[in-house]
């Protein structure tokens, strides 16, 4: 995985604030690689060895509630390009129609077994053929819905040098985000205004501090989170 040419970036990528964080990514050519590398071959080996998960799972969720199985939805990844994420479906088949694109405690909109796919990360598993297809990597910002990248400053813009990600330390230090919104008067707006600004800064961080042996112990210290 190697970055563009800074003339072949997107133009609202093309900024000084993005130049930095593009400069010091050019230097990590051989981390990227590694990078890329390990997402397809880990990918495609949890497919296979959680495959039986996967179906118990898609099983479960058929007979808990009506709707099927994947929420997909777009999402914004690599220069900007939009996506389809696929996740497990932890909300009723209508969610996006009954309220805002965050998630808060106690959400009305999420089923039974959706509390505990949500609970232990499990409904993030679909999200490993993101991952093999090169539209999303294990560590990375996390992908944000068209209308809130739309909000990012010339700064934000530069987590878009990299895929979009399962995991990141801001997905660590926010894990509990749907507590921090439970008393929001608006949920999309309190998101935008309080948490991203928040998040972002740990995601900004990655950037400047990037090489693939953070990656590895970042995802170490996923699983030690979901697991606490």
């Amino acid at each position: 995985m190697l970055l563009k040419s800074w003339e072949q970036l997107p133009e609202d990528m093309r900024t000084p604030a993005v130049r930095p964080y593009y400069e010091r990514l050019q230097k990590k050519k051989a981390g990227l690689i590694a990078k890329r590398a390990g997402d397809v071959l880990l990918s495609a080996i949890l497919i296979v060895l959680l495959s039986p998960v996967l179906l118990v799972i898609s099983l479960v969720i058929v007979c808990d509630s009506r709707g099927g199985v994947f929420f997909r939805q777009k999402r914004v990844t690599t220069y900007g390009r939009v996506f389809r994420i696929f996740k497990f479906r932890t909300m009723v088949s209508n969610a996006e129609s009954l309220g805002s694109q965050v998630t808060v405690s106690n959400d009305s909109r999420v089923t039974r077994c959706g509390r505990f796919l949500r609970k232990y990360r499990l409904d993030e598993l679909p999200q490993l053929f993101n991952i093999f297809v090169g539209e999303m990597s294990f560590v990375g910002t996390r992908p944000e819905v068209p209308r809130y990248v739309q909000a990012y400053t010339e700064e934000m813009r530069a987590t878009l040098l990299l895929p979009a990600g399962v995991t990141s330390l801001a997905s660590i230090e926010f894990k509990d985000e749907d507590t921090l919104l439970q008393n929001a008067d608006d949920a999309d707006r309190a998101y935008v205004e309080e948490i991203l600004p928040q998040k972002m800064k740990y995601n900004l961080e990655y950037l400047r501090e990037y090489r693939f042996g953070y990656d590895i112990r970042l995802m170490f210290q996923t699983v030690a989170a979901v697991l606490h």
